[in-house]
């Protein structure tokens, strides 16, 4: 049997839990270095248990385990489409630089479609860089379309600030 093989039949997809919020913080940590914006994240391990696992959690998790260790996870929360209703956000979906290729990434992207699918929603949604040409080839590979016509906006805290405070 070629290691590949064995690493999947090892990989378990699970529902996170609040013990591995430390590990589903080093890989959103991980994942803020290979965008490029390593200074990025401010969350704690605390904040994604208030977050995640209080009284109505703000978003769920899906991670991928290998022999005892988290190798990757997707993180994502439901939003409300004026269009298709109740709608799942893929926020992050992250593998280890070690477990790349294990097909980690893809049972973990399987396990938030299959859930959607499951609770009988119309559209699953997520970002993509425009230079993660490997993400956005598979994506396209499994059906997602890539929405060129359409900008992603955000306005981080500094940007909220200064519109308030122009009023």
């Amino acid at each position: 049997m070629s290691v590949f093989l064995r690493q999947i039949l090892t990989m378990l997809i699970r529902r996170g839990e609040r013990g591995d919020m430390p590990a589903v913080l080093e890989l959103i940590k991980e994942l803020a270095v290979f965008e490029k914006e390593p200074d990025a994240v401010v969350v704690t391990a605390d904040d994604l248990l208030r977050d995640g696992f209080g009284v109505s959690p703000l978003f769920e998790t899906f991670v991928a385990e290998h022999n005892g260790v988290i190798v990757g996870m997707a993180l994502f929360y439901y939003r409300y489409s004026t269009w298709k209703g109740k709608t799942i956000h893929l926020e992050d979906l992250i593998v280890t630089q070690a477990a790349r290729g294990t097909g980690a990434g893809s049972a973990l992207y399987r396990a938030v479609i299959h859930q959607a699918i499951k609770e009988g929603l119309r559209r699953v949604e997520w970002a993509v860089l425009d230079w993660n040409t490997p993400a956005i080839e598979f994506y396209e590979r499994s059906g997602a379309r890539i929405l060129s016509t359409w900008r992603t906006v955000h306005m981080d805290e500094a940007g909220m600030t200064k519109f308030t405070i122009d009023l």
